[in-house]
C-alpha cells in the first residue's frame, strides 16, 4: 500500500481542523475479541461543553482534541501548538526523571530547576516563535544479554521536555487511531497486558502456529520521509511538524563528532516511542488488520509491543503466505524482518501430539517481553497450557550485573547493602513472579543470597561466616517468593468485561 493509497478519504474541518486524506474508518476499526481495549481513565476526560472553545491548554484542551479526533478519524488537525503551554511544559518537566543522564549541553534535572520559570518561559518563547532549535543526541552504548551493544540517544533536556509535552498533545489524537493489539509505550498499557492478552488469544483462539516476528534494528531504519507522511494524515500544524522533523534531523554527538542522521529515530528519545508507535501503525498494524479481514481464512491473532511482535494462526499456510507478504510490505518502507529471529513454528493445544506422531521432537518456545512461552500441560486438568518462564540468559545477565555491583560494594555499610539489594530482588519479582515462574524465581533468590554469602566472605582472609550464619542473619532479609500477578485470563477478563 503506498503512501499516496494511505491518505485517500477526506471530510470536514473542526476549530483549525481540515479535510485530511487516511485510510482510517470514522470509528475505531475494531480488532479480535481477545484484542480488544477500553480507554482507560487517563485518557478519557471530560470534554469541555463551552460552545466557543477557548485556546487554553490545559486538561480540557487536550479533552477537547481527543474528543474531536474520536468523532472523526479523518480529521486534520491545523492548530495544535498553542496547546504547548508553559504549564504544559512544567509538567512535562516534572515528569522526566531526576537522575537521568545529561545530552551534549550537560545539563542536570536539578541544574535547570533552578531556575525554572524563566527557563521554561524562554522555551515556550522560542517554540512559538519558530527560533527553537533541536540539539543532537549523546550517543552512548549499552550492553544487551547477547553481549552485543546497543546505541542509546541521550537528548539535552530542554529537548526532552518539549518532546514531552508535544508527544502528551498527539497522544490524543494517535491514540484514537492505534489498534487494539498495540501495546507498546502507550497510556494505560503494561507489557503485562500485552502478555495477557497473548496468553487468552492462543488458549481460546485455533491458534496452531505461530510467528516470532523480529525487525531488524528497527529504530535505526525508520524512514524520515515516510514518517513525515504518516504524522501528516492527522497533523496539519506545519509548526509541529518542523519540530518532528528538527528531532529526526538534529543528529548524533559521539565523542566530539556530529554524525548526520539521515534515517532512524534515536533510541532513548522521549519522542521516538511515540513515533515509532505511528509508522508501525500505518506500516503493520492497518495492514495485518486488513489482511486477516479480507485474505485470512480461519483464526489470526497478533500482540504488539512496539517492534516487539507475535502472530497466531490456524493454517500453516495461511501463516506462510502472510510471512511472505510481510516481507515484500515491510521493504517497501525501509525495513527488512530479522532472517534469525524471525520465526514460524508448530505451537498450540495440538502441536506436542501432532509433532510425536511424526516422530519429531518437542514444540519450539519462542521469546516475549522478558518470558519463554513452552507449549505445556495443565498438571490439575490435563489440558493444554502455556507455560512461561523468565528467560534464562536475560536472568544470567541480571545476576552477573548484581556480582559486579555487589563488588563494588564490598566495604560500604552493611545496612545500605541489604536496602539495595532488597530493593534489587522486589523489584525483579515485580516483573517476574507470575503463576508458573516460582520455580525459576526461587533460583533467582538463591543467586543473589549467594552472591551476597560470597562478596562478604571476601571482605576479610580470616572470614568466620559460614552459610548457616548467614542465612541466620542476613538470608532471610531477601524479600520471599511468592506469586505476584494473577493468572492471564483472570486479568484480562476484568479489564475487558464481556
Amino acid at each position: 500500500m503506498s503512501g499516496k493509497a494511505l491518505m485517500d478519504g477526506g471530510e470536514e474541518s473542526y476549530s483549525g481542523v481540515v479535510p485530511a486524506k487516511q485510510p482510517n474508518k470514522s470509528e475505531r476499526s475494531p480488532a479480535e475479541v481477545v484484542e480488544e481495549r477500553p480507554l482507560t481513565e487517563e485518557n478519557t476526560q471530560e470534554p469541555n461543553l463551552c460552545r466557543t472553545p477557548s485556546r487554553e491548554s490545559g486538561p480540557s484542551g487536550l479533552a477537547r482534541v481527543r474528543e474531536a479526533a474520536k468523532k472523526d478519524g479523518k480529521q486534520k488537525f491545523t492548530a495544535l501548538l498553542h496547546h504547548v503551554s508553559i504549564d504544559l511544559l512544567r509538567e512535562s518537566y516534572y515528569s522526566l526523571k531526576k537522575e537521568a543522564a545529561p545530552g551534549v549541553d550537560g545539563m542536570t534535572w536539578e541544574e535547570y530547576g533552578e531556575d525554572l520559570e524563566v527557563r521554561l518561559a524562554d522555551l515556550h518563547g522560542r517554540v512559538h516563535r519558530g527560533a527553537y532549535r533541536a540539539q543532537p543526541s549523546r550517543r552512548v552504548w549499552i550492553p544487551k544479554a547477547d553481549g552485543r551493544q546497543r546505541p542509546l540517544g541521550i537528548a539535552a533536556l530542554e529537548d526532552k521536555i518539549l518532546q514531552q509535552a508535544v508527544g502528551r498533545v498527539l497522544n490524543q489524537i494517535w491514540e484514537e487511531d492505534f489498534l487494539g493489539f498495540s501495546y507498546g509505550f502507550r497510556p494505560g498499557r503494561s507489557q503485562h497486558d500485552a502478555l495477557d492478552a497473548l496468553w487468552v488469544g492462543i488458549m481460546r483462539k485455533k491458534v496452531n502456529w505461530i510467528i516470532d516476528l523480529d525487525i531488524r534494528s528497527f529504530f535505526d531504519k525508520i524512514q524520515h520521509e515516510w514518517m513525515i507522511q504518516f504524522v501528516e494524515h492527522r497533523i496539519g500544524d506545519k509548526r509541529v511538524v518542523r519540530l518532528i522533523q528538527k528531532w529526526l534531523k538534529a543528529g548524533v554527538m559521539e565523542e566530539g563528532q556530529w554524525s548526520e542522521t539521515k534515517e532512524g529515530s534515536p533510541q532513548g528519545a522521549v519522542i521516538s516511542p511515540i513515533l515509532a508507535n505511528l509508522y508501525l501503525h500505518y506500516v503493520l498494524d492497518v495492514w495485518v488488520e486488513a489482511w486477516r479481514k479480507k485474505v485470512a481464512h480461519g483464526d489470526v491473532i497478533i500482540v504488539r509491543y512496539a517492534d516487539d511482535a507475535v502472530l497466531g494462526f490456524e493454517h500453516r499456510q495461511q501463516a506462510e503466505r502472510f510471512l511472505e507478504q510481510l516481507r515484500e510490505r515491510v521493504q517497501k518502507f525501509g525495513l527488512e524482518l530479522h532472517p534469525d529471529k524471525t520465526r514460524l513454528m508448530e505451537f498450540g493445544r495440538f502441536a506436542a501430539e501432532r509433532r510425536k506422531k511424526r516422530g519429531e521432537g518437542k514444540p519450539e518456545t519462542f521469546n516475549f517481553l522478558g518470558f519463554t512461552h513452552i507449549c505445556g500441560i495443565n498438571h490439575k486438568t490435563g489440558n493444554f497450557a502455556i507455560r512461561r518462564k523468565t528467560i534464562g540468559k536475560r536472568m544470567a545477565a541480571k545476576l552477573k550485573d548484581i556480582k559486579a555491583k555487589l563488588r563494588v560494594r564490598m566495604h560500604l555499610r552493611m545496612s545500605g547493602t541489604v536496602k539495595w539489594l532488597q530493593q534489587v530482588v522486589r523489584g525483579y519479582f515485580q516483573y517476574h513472579a507470575i503463576p508458573g515462574n516460582l520455580q525459576r524465581m526461587a533460583t533467582f533468590r538463591w543467586e543473589v543470597a549467594h552472591l551476597w554469602y560470597r562478596t562478604l566472605r571476601r571482605r576479610s582472609q580470616r572470614s568466620r561466616l559460614t552459610r548457616e550464619r548467614f542465612n541466620a542473619r542476613l538470608g532471610s532479609l531477601l524479600p520471599q517468593v511468592q506469586v505476584l500477578h494473577p493468572y492471564p485470563d483472570v486479568r484480562f477478563d476484568v479489564k475487558h468485561p464481556r
